[in-house]
């Protein structure tokens, strides 16, 4: 069973087995969004305290080992955000993406190991990495066996800063070996494809696509385009856009140098039609392109 104590200012989420019945004691909605966002579920598989069984849980006052802090939860709740994302743009970046099996994870922070608890940043990374290419529902019981069942096997690696700790982390980099990648690009100078985040202003961002900067929030679908450096670009493919009324919430350039390659990343609100990214694609300047569902 998985549950949430009834003291309001020191909640916990436990597990036990992988069950994921889920008993609510507390009522903040907070609390309520958290849990359907960890453990991938509705709001109807949520039981409310007073309605439950709670012979087997001691009255709430028996803490299993390796429970997880609320406090923990509530300030990692914009990473755990962008973890499923990187996730999920990683492995949409796949040629084939079910042939995924080495994944590495790299988290910054200025927080020693210990102050840093990354368990729920890897589930939802798995859960990023395996929906998109199954029909496999993950969450936070069972993103390790799931992993372990497809033979994906995920690495983890802390990159300490010297900077405040005020923050639990700077960014996260999600890298895929030995595959192939549908946008030539998104493939780093170690050859792994890799993509990068940070959370701004509590809202996830993608910051790297191989070894281009870029800055585009994750609030939508993402078109990302390589291109030769030049006048005009942004204009030809926001119009392009605008002309079949799909809205484009950002749009960020990183390039190598001026008048050279740069990738562009287009935040769309609407999935484009076949028809609309075969006319970006046939812009002269355009190398490469690719649409990523979020």
């Amino acid at each position: 069973m998985l549950w949430m104590p009834a003291d309001d200012e020191h909640p916990v989420i436990a597990a036990d087995g992988a069950s994921v019945d889920v008993v609510v004691a507390s009522e903040s909605a907070a609390a309520l969004k958290l849990i359907l966002l960890l453990f991938n579920l509705s709001e109807s598989s949520l039981t409310s305290a007073k309605d439950a069984d709670l012979t087997n849980v001691g009255l709430f006052r028996v803490l299993p080992p390796g429970a997880l802090q609320f406090e923990v939860l509530s300030e990692l709740k914009p990473f755990v955000v962008l973890a499923d994302k990187l996730g999920r743009l990683a492995v949409q970046l796949v040629a084939g993406g079910s042939g995924v099996k080495t994944v590495r994870v790299s988290y910054a922070s200025a927080r020693a190991p210990d102050d840093l608890d990354t368990r729920l940043l890897r589930a939802m990374i798995t859960k990023g990495l395996i929906e998109p290419i199954s029909s496999v529902f993950v969450n936070l019981v069972n993103a390790d066996f799931t992993a372990k069942q497809r033979g994906l096997r995920i690495t983890e690696e802390r990159v300490i800063l010297d900077c405040s700790p005020e923050s639990p982390l700077e960014y996260i980099q999600v890298q895929i070996a030995n595959v192939e990648s549908r946008f030539a690009s998104a493939i780093s100078d170690s050859g792994e494809i890799t993509v990068e985040g940070r959370v701004k202003d509590g809202i996830p961002h993608l910051t790297r696509v191989g070894g281009f900067e870029v800055d585009v929030s994750l609030e939508g679908s993402i078109i990302l385009c390589r291109q030769v450096d030049q006048p005009g670009m942004i204009g030809k493919v926001g119009s392009i856009l605008g002309e079949e009324n799909v809205n484009v919430s950002f749009m960020s350039v990183g390039r190598i140098a001026p008048r050279k390659q740069a990738v562009m990343a287009i935040g769309v609100d609407d999935q484009p039609s076949r028809e609309t990214l075969k006319k970006i694609g046939d812009i002269p300047a355009v190398e490469e392109f690719v649409f990523l569902k979020l």
